[in-house]
């Protein structure tokens, strides 16, 4: 299969002109004018339509009324189909702080989906562990009776479990045992600096014991002041570090966004943080992590007024970035190829490279999804 005539994101996320050709779910070549033969099926774009990689979201609980912690392999069949539809083809379900057998059962899931994938949904590459190794003082909307000091016992059991598919771990560095544990879990998995009461030294020490993550950046955390710097100066100024944008309008306000892309360049990426309730009707009540999250104008929140997660999708947010200002292939990457390399996954995923899977989003000229290859 072709698709001719595309505009498309290059290796270097150079937007180009050719054709993409496809064998068996990998890309075979790229380029101008690609000799074909009479029986292969070819997709004129005509020059309209933009091809992109296909989306990857290594951070996000729910979608479609299903969650990770739902434990079981129908509520990621769920989110799996969910995601598709609005180009994303890659994901890493999202654990929150909740009981050891609620994870327990929420890693045997993904494990069980990502050993026998669905051919109509996104795929799993992995699972990201949000808590419970995080503070208290920041646990922002994380339930507070199942949050733990850094556990390198605890967490190893977790990684066993899962086939060893946990391809990121949250923890607040600061807490007891949480230098220890990142020099430890860093040899296993991408770990994250997260719901942290860290200041910016102690920051800077949590990465040079092994922490290359930072989970959604200027959220749960200390800020960037002038003569208090904060986790976020730390991960701003720390070549090391990538930093987690969630890029609804609500979490990081656009000038901030403009930014924070400015400054960390290829150390952006976006993820949705997304929870159950995305893609479901604004009023009802739902469940995150055992607390109840209401959605108003595309605003999550818990009772208290906290913001809970978001109802936001990665395509969207490349969407909401270029309108706010952020070149469209720097928008795409970071929702693409920097997640890939987060998780370590960039040979396989996050381009549109010769050898990787086809995962390909169409888009229009109005950023609207038009075909979704995986």
């Amino acid at each position: 299969m072709l698709l001719i005539h595309a505009k498309y994101l290059d290796e270097d996320f150079n937007l180009v002109q050719g054709d993409i050709e496809i064998q068996d779910g990998k890309i075979l070549r790229v380029g101008k004018d690609l000799p074909r033969k009479e029986e292969d099926l070819a997709v004129d774009c005509g020059g309209e339509y933009t091809v992109v990689p296909g989306f990857v979201d290594v951070h996000i609980h729910g979608c479609g009324g299903a969650d990770t912690c739902d434990g079981t392999r129908e509520a990621l069949e769920t989110m799996s189909r969910f995601l598709l539809n609005h180009g994303v083809t890659s994901f890493c379900p999202t654990t929150m702080t909740t009981g050891q057998e609620v994870i327990e059962q929420a890693l045997l899931a993904a494990k069980d989906l990502m050993d026998a994938p669905i051919e109509d949904g996104a795929r799993v590459v992995g699972v990201n562990m949000e808590g419970p190794f995080i503070s208290k003082e920041r646990k922002g909307a994380q339930k507070e009776e199942d949050i733990l000091a850094p556990d390198m016992e605890l967490f190893r059991h977790f990684w066993e479990l899962s086939g060893g598919i946990v391809r990121l771990v949250d923890i607040a560095p600061e807490q007891p045992g949480g230098y220890q544990f990142a020099r430890e879990a860093s040899k296993l998995c991408t770990v994250s600096i997260a719901h942290t009461t860290a200041d910016y030294d102690k920051a800077k020490a949590a990465f040079d014991c092994g922490i290359t993550h930072a989970t959604h950046l200027f959220n749960a955390m200390s800020g960037l002041n002038h003569r208090a710097p904060g986790v976020v100066g730390a991960v701003l100024e720390d070549q090391r570090v990538r930093g987690e944008l969630i890029c609804d309008g609500f979490h990081i306000h656009p000038s901030v966004l403009r930014t924070a892309f400015r400054v960390l360049e290829d150390r952006a990426l976006v993820v949705s943080d997304s929870m159950r309730a995305n893609g479901m009707p604004e009023g009802d009540r739902f469940d995150l992590g055992g607390q109840f999250v209401t959605v108003r104008d595309g605003k999550a929140t818990l009772d208290d007024g906290t913001i809970a997660g978001s109802v936001t999708n990665l395509h969207q947010e490349v969407k909401n970035l270029v309108s706010f200002g952020v070149p469209f292939p720097q928008a795409v990457k970071a929702a693409t190829l920097i997640p890939a390399k987060a998780i370590g996954m960039d040979q396989e995923i996050g381009s549109i490279v010769p050898g990787k899977r086809a995962d390909l989003v169409v888009l229009d000229e109005n950023l609207d999804i038009v075909a979704v290859y995986h």
